[in-house]
């Protein structure tokens, strides 16, 4: 048999007969197909408010993954349990929820990344399916991706993944092996079955890798291509509008829906404002807690945020944590660019964004809950002067100030790449 087929046969044999196939494609759809209960920690690290709008997000995520969340278990721990992640105490009042035949839970879904320890443990345990936030953000990538690119980028992060969790899918039959003469242990066949599988899936990722080298040197050829235009790159965190912006700017139709990440592929368009002709790309969106392994994947996506010669960092202001996001958004920018870009903050949503007034007689001091937008702008934003924009993308509302914006920092560069374009701009905004 060819060596392609035979390892092709054996990764969709090994997917098929595991308990839980971590490649699970979920058909994401507005109706949910499996009911699933969450689990989060609050630890020193992560707050009461912090665990409650990570389970937030990991609630949305499972809505996009077509699953149904249920019920929300929390615990205080000073860190995770490393056996099964949570006490025993509350592993087991989630067993018992579990179990209750009326509730219909057919997963559970940990908001941190469980070891492989954990992984088969709480499967012995709780005797459902268990899913952690990487696997289940690696699905939703998975169903998403459209390109070539994408989807072998995806399949790369899934075996990087799959790797250290396949001896759980073989110890049904490690409980085979028998004892040998002078006390030696005869390796079973799950032992044998694990080294043929480890080296299948390492010979797929060697594979996959080479495969990334291939699209990433016809990326860099394409990039070539277009040119000494100005490149602009959207970047953010998911779900804050930059492919509605994308649209509104470069009158396209890049798909944008109200989920989490809606599209994966990295998108460039030719814009147009006033006589400045520049490149726009919307990059895949950023969230917390990003898997290791799509981070090292999406290279070839993440090209595109490093070649770029302005940053417009798109953010959700009217999200309760926007400010939180802001800062995973710059944080995942430092490690995977150390050069610091000229960028524009956009504040998106404005449309969207509501507080609540303070009472004259509450001596409270103000939240975050109880700020207008107006006395928002006065705080940290301030300091951006210049460099920031309030608009609604949905709305259309100020676009035409960050036209403006945009206009002034790309021609800056434009200006600075070709100095005798400065006499033709000049002559424009006279004839003007």
């Amino acid at each position: 048999m060819d060596t392609k087929l035979r390892i092709k046969n054996r990764i969709f044999a090994l997917i098929k007969h595991s308990k839980h196939s971590l490649m699970k494609e979920f058909i994401l759809t507005d109706t949910p197909t499996e009911r699933a209960v969450l689990i989060g920690l609050i630890t020193p690290h992560q707050s009461d408010a912090q665990s409650k709008e990570y389970l937030a997000e990991l609630a949305f995520l499972a809505q996009t993954a077509g699953i149904e969340p249920i019920k929300n278990f929390v615990q205080r721990l000073e860190h995770s349990n490393p056996i099964t992640f949570v006490g025993s105490g509350k592993l087991k009042e989630i067993a018992e929820y579990t179990e209750d035949e009326d509730n219909e839970v057919g997963m559970v879904i940990f908001d941190d990344e469980l070891s492989p320890k954990q992984l088969r443990n709480l499967e012995a345990v709780l005797k459902v399916k268990i899913m952690d936030r990487t696997s289940l953000i690696l699905d939703i990538f998975a169903v998403r991706a459209q390109s070539a690119s994408a989807k072998t980028q995806v399949e790369l992060a899934q075996y990087k993944y799959m790797l250290p969790r396949l001896t759980r899918l073989w110890s049904h039959l490690e409980r085979q092996s028998s004892g040998g003469s002078g006390g030696l242990r005869m390796r079973g066949p799950g032992e044998t079955q694990l080294e043929t599988d480890k080296r299948i899936i390492l010979d797929k990722i060697s594979k996959l890798k080479e495969d990334l080298k291939l699209i990433d040197k016809q990326k860099s050829t394409q990039r070539k291509n277009r040119g000494k235009m100005v490149r602009v790159a959207f970047v953010g965190y998911t779900n804050v509008g930059k492919s509605t912006l994308m649209n509104v700017l470069s009158k396209s139709e890049v798909f944008a829906e109200n989920k989490l990440f809606a599209t994966l592929d990295t998108t460039v368009r030719k814009a147009t404002i006033e006589n400045l002709a520049f490149l726009l790309s919307d990059t895949v969106g950023f969230i917390r807690k990003l898997p290791t392994e799509l981070i090292e994947s999406f290279k070839s996506t993440l090209d595109e945020v490093r070649e770029a010669d302005l940053l417009v960092h798109v953010v959700d202001v009217s999200h309760p944590s926007f400010e939180e996001q802001f800062e995973v958004v710059n944080k995942t920018l430092s490690d995977i660019n150390k050069e610091e870009k000229p960028s524009i903050v956009v504040f998106n949503k404005i449309d969207a964004f509501s507080y609540v007034e303070k009472e004259a007689d509450d001596l409270m001091p103000p939240t975050r809950e109880n700020i207008s937008l107006d006395e928002l702008k006065q705080t940290w934003m301030e300091k951006l002067d210049g460099k920031c924009v309030f608009i609604s993308a949905k709305n259309k509302e100020n676009i035409e100030e960050l036209k403006e914006v945009l206009y002034a920092r790309v021609k800056e560069i434009h200006i600075a790449r070709f100095p005798h374009s400065d006499f033709l701009f000049q002559n424009y905004e006279d004839l003007e």
